[in-house]
C-alpha cells in the first residue's frame, strides 16, 4: 500500500469515529480502563521507588542496618522461631566497632513507644521515640536547623534532653518561636530541647519518618524505658569497602551471638541495594496484579471492538460491493476495516492516556504525600498496547469483509 492509501484508510476509520460517536465511545471502553489501569499504577510505583530511593540515601549509601528481626517489606507474619530471636545489644555494636578493619563507625539506636508531647496547651502524639548514641547523626547524615546533637557526656549522665524532627517542632511552637532551650512534657517526664532536626526534602505516603522523630540518649532513654530493648545497629562501613564490611559485621555478631557453623543467623542485615531489590520485588508484584486487572479490560475492549467491526461489516455489506465492482482487491478491503479497528482502539488508547494523566494529577492534588510520577514508557506502551488491540482483534472481521462475494453484496439489503 502506498502512503496515500494509508492515510485514506485512517482518514476512513476516523469518519466512521465521527458518524457513531457513542458506539464507538462504549465500544472501547475496555480499552480505555485497561490502558489508564496500567498508567495510574506505574505513575503511583514510579513516584514511590522514587521516593524510597531518596529516602534510603539520605540515611547512607555506606550503612549496613543489622536487627535482630528481619527488615524491609513483609508480606506475611513472622515465625515463631523469628519471634524468639534475642534483640541486639550495646556490647554487639561494640564488638563490631572494636573487632572490625572495614567499619569506620558503629551507631545505633532503641524504639520507644509513641507518646505525648507537650508544651503549655499544645501536644503531639504523632512521634516516634528512639533512644539513641551520640554518633548517630553523624552515621545517618542527619542535619540539624536549630542547636546541637547529643554528646556522650549527655549520654552518661543520663540527662533529659531531647532532638526534635520537624512536626513535633511546627506542631508545639507557634512559628517564629525558637524552640532550643524550651522545656517540654514527654510521657510525664520533662525534657529540655537542645536540636531540631531540619526538614526532610522527602517523604513516602505522608511525612517522612525523621520530621516525626524524637531523640534523646540512649542511657536516658533505658532509664526511663526499661522494657524497649529492642536495638538496631547502624553500622557505616570504610567508603568503597561496603561488601567486607557487610562480611565482617555478619561474622562478628555470628561469633557475639554464639552461633555455630551450621546455625542460621539469628538476626538480619540490610544495606542500601538490598532494601531497593525488596522494593522493587514488591512492586513487581503489584505489576503482575495491574497488567491483570489492565488485561480483562483489554480482553473486553478487544471482543467489543470485533462484535462492532462485524455489525459495521453486515452495515456496509453494499459498500463493499461496490468497491470490488470498482476495482478494489481483497487486500483493500481487509486493511480498510483492520485500520478502522487499529483507529477505534488507538482512540481508545489516547483517552486512557488523557483519563490517567488527569486521575493521577488529581490523586495529587486531593493527597500532596502520596507519590506520583507519569513514566514515558508507560505512555508509550499504553499506545502500543491499545493498537494491538485493534490488530489483534480486528483480523477476523477485515477477513471476512475481504472474503464477501462482490455481486451478493450489490444484492444486499
Amino acid at each position: 500500500m502506498t502512503k496515500q492509501q494509508y492515510l485514506e484508510n485512517i482518514r476512513m476509520g476516523l469518519d466512521t469515529l465521527r458518524s457513531h460517536k457513542v458506539r464507538s465511545l462504549l465500544t472501547v471502553v475496555g480499552v480505555i480502563i485497561g490502558v489508564a489501569t496500567v498508567i495510574v499504577i506505574a505513575s503511583i510505583l514510579t513516584g514511590m521507588r522514587r521516593n524510597i530511593l531518596s529516602l534510603v540515601e539520605q540515611y547512607g549509601t555506606d550503612n549496613i542496618y543489622a536487627f535482630h528481626l528481619s527488615t524491609g517489606i513483609q508480606t506475611g507474619p513472622r515465625s515463631r522461631r523469628e519471634r524468639q530471636r534475642e534483640p541486639l545489644t550495646v556490647p554487639h555494636a561494640q564488638a563490631v566497632k572494636e573487632q572490625s578493619d572495614y567499619i569506620a563507625d558503629v551507631s545505633y539506636q532503641g524504639f520507644g513507644p509513641q507518646p505525648t508531647l507537650k508544651y503549655r496547651d499544645q501536644q503531639f502524639s504523632n512521634g516516634q521515640m528512639l533512644g539513641v548514641s551520640s554518633n548517630l547523626a553523624e552515621n545517618i547524615g542527619a542535619v540539624l536547623s536549630d542547636g546541637r546533637f547529643f554528646t556522650e557526656v549527655d549520654d552518661r549522665g543520663r540527662r533529659m534532653v531531647c532532638v526534635l524532627g520537624f512536626n513535633a517542632v511546627d506542631s508545639l511552637f507557634p512559628q517564629n518561636t525558637r524552640a532550643v532551650g524550651k522545656s517540654i512534657m514527654i510521657g510525664g517526664n520533662r525534657f529540655t530541647i537542645i536540636g531540631v532536626l531540619e526538614q526532610a526534602k522527602t517523604s513516602f505516603f505522608g511525612a517522612n519518618d525523621a520530621d516525626n522523630a524524637i531523640y534523646m540518649p540512649y542511657r536516658t532513654f533505658r532509664k526511663l524505658y526499661t522494657r524497649a530493648d529492642f536495638l538496631m545497629l547502624i553500622v557505616r562501613a570504610r567508603e568503597g569497602f561496603l561488601d567486607l564490611a557487610f562480611e565482617e559485621t555478619e561474622s562478628i555478631l555470628r561469633r557475639e551471638r554464639g552461633l555455630r557453623s551450621l546455625d542460621e543467623n539469628d538476626f538480619s542485615l540490610s544495606t542500601y541495594d538490598s532494601l531497593v531489590e525488596q522494593f522493587d520485588a514488591a512492586i513487581g508484584q503489584i505489576g503482575l496484579l495491574a497488567i491483570a486487572i489492565s488485561g480483562v479490560g483489554l480482553l473486553v475492549g478487544g471482543i467489543g471492538v470485533m462484535n462492532i467491526m462485524l455489525v459495521s461489516v453486515t452495515e456496509r455489506t453494499r459498500e463493499i460491493g461496490v468497491r470490488k465492482a470498482l476495482g478494489a482487491r481483497r487486500k483493500d478491503i481487509t486493511f480498510q476495516f483492520l485500520f478502522e479497528a487499529i483507529t477505534l482502539t488507538t482512540a481508545g488508547g489516547v483517552i486512557g492516556v488523557l483519563f490517567s494523566i488527569g486521575t493521577s494529577a488529581l490523586v495529587i492534588a486531593l493527597i500532596p504525600e502520596l507519590p506520583a510520577s507519569i513514566p514515558g514508557w508507560a505512555v508509550v506502551t499504553g499506545f502500543v498496547v491499545s493498537m494491538m488491540v485493534g490488530l489483534v482483534f480486528g483480523v477476523f472481521p477485515a477477513v471476512k469483509a475481504s472474503r464477501l462475494d462482490p455481486i451478493e453484496c450489490l444484492r444486499y439489503e
